[in-house]
């Protein structure tokens, strides 16, 4: 039986990391792995949106899980995204996933060819099968997947016993109490609106700028749960404005984390993959901006 407390938290999509030559950095991975362990978070979500998954190689992703569970195993909560645009890739991640030792392994659905959801249903039970040890995760995102869940498919991915919950990507907050109700394990996936996804039942989140802000998205948790509403609302709100502030810039908002990360004395984990946008230089000025306005935040409500 699952224990299902350790994917109750805040839980960081990790990011990307490389050199100046633009190739997988392993030593910056096992950096940027440890510092989130010494902040605190439940756990990684690793080579998802945020890992620039769909820009790597299969043989990146591999170094990317291996180092990170070089630091994390036994530690924290390793989630890692398999999803391959072919089953045959997405099953050889899920394999390398288990044996590795992680909690969970998750995929989105497949992108481009619009599927009948009976195919979908294959596709994600093909990969599950590939680590038949291991929990499964449905990512549903249809604002980029192209295909949204649905009750019937998750009902009928819920009859595979290794299927444990979603993290839940879609605007709607009504579709977390859905899945809730299906008895899903449910992570609210827009940081903007972390507090309402828990406020309809998410058992926690999975966010691309938690790892920018790690202290706000845990202290806005723990203050919804100690039922401080208003404080956990100025919080989401500040929150909400220091990712308009990201995304203001000119380059990927992943490049400009990666920018504050720096400015925050983290580790170097490199630019971003083309054809992301890097950094202008002007955009340094933004991110300088968004540091400031995190550190501000997290003195005033942390």
């Amino acid at each position: 039986m699952t224990d299902l407390k350790k994917y109750q938290g805040i839980i960081p999509a990790f990011y990307a990391c490389y050199d100046g030559e633009g190739n997988v950095n392993p030593q910056a991975v096992r950096d940027l792995t440890r510092y989130f362990l010494d902040k605190g978070v439940t756990g990684v979500y690793v080579g998802g949106s945020s890992g620039e998954c769909i820009y790597q190689s299969v043989a990146e992703r591999k170094l990317v899980l291996e180092n990170v569970m070089t630091e994390a195993k036994g530690r924290m909560t390793v989630i890692a995204h398999v999803a391959c645009n072919n089953t045959a890739d997405s099953r050889e991640l899920a394999a390398h996933a288990q044996s590795l030792g992680v909690d969970a392994i998750a995929a989105i659905p497949p992108i481009y060819f619009k599927l009948p959801p009976y195919a979908i249903a294959q596709y994600w039970n093909d990969i599950s099968d590939a680590a038949p040890d291991t929990d499964f995760i449905i990512y549903n995102i249809p604002q980029l997947a192209g295909v949204a869940l649905t009750v019937p498919l998750l009902k009928e991915m819920l009859r595979n016993p290794r299927v444990i919950g979603v993290k839940n990507s879609s605007m709607p907050t009504q579709d977390i109490q859905m899945w809730k109700d299906e008895g899903a394990v449910v992570f609210n996936g827009p940081d903007e609106q972390l507090l309402a996804g828990l406020a309809m039942g998410a058992d926690g989140g999975i966010g691309g700028t938690y790892g920018a802000m790690p202290e706000l998205f845990i202290g806005m948790r723990r203050e919804f749960l100690t039922g401080n509403l208003e404080k956990a609302r100025q919080m989401q709100n500040e929150a909400c404005r220091i990712i308009y502030k990201m995304c203001s810039a000119h380059g990927n908002m992943y490049a400009v984390i990666k920018e504050i990360l720096r400015i925050q004395g983290g580790p170097d984990c490199g630019s971003v993959r083309l054809p992301l946008a890097p950094l202008t230089e002007a955009d340094k000025a933004v991110a300088k901006e968004a540091a400031d306005m995190i550190a501000a935040a997290v003195a005033a409500y942390c």
